[in-house]
């Protein structure tokens, strides 16, 4: 049943996501900076960790889900810190993630050759 979760609230996230590309204008790239945001401020409330624990991936892969990583990172880094946890906090929390998209896209495009586009 988990993993059912994880799809159907995964999936809905991304069909959101895409009716907002497909009926907006924006760009991918603010879209992507609004999900952050979006995630650390439901992140901020406490609504999203609820999420997270309902749908497990489904919830904390997408991009809302690493806004909030960032937010519970600099949470815990200011309790910690103090004011210097503002500037730590959020790569802490994120590092190994960052570490593994970096390391693997870069795996994938020796394998795969990658072109640039016309």
């Amino acid at each position: 049943m988990e993993y059912i979760q994880a799809f159907w609230v995964g999936g809905l996230i991304c069909a959101l996501v895409q009716i907002l590309l497909d009926k907006t204008k924006l760009l991918p790239g603010r879209v992507m900076v609004l999900l952050v945001c979006t995630g650390a401020f439901l992140g901020s409330l406490g609504i999203y960790d609820r999420l997270i624990d309902f749908a497990g991936a489904g919830a904390s892969v997408p991009l809302l889900g690493f806004g909030n990583t960032l937010f519970n990172g600099v949470k815990k880094a200011v309790l910690e810190h103090g004011f210097l946890g503002i500037f730590m906090g959020g790569f802490t929390a994120s590092a190994v993630g960052i570490s593994a998209a970096l390391i693997f896209g870069y795996l994938a495009s020796l394998i795969f050759k990658p072109k640039m586009k016309n």
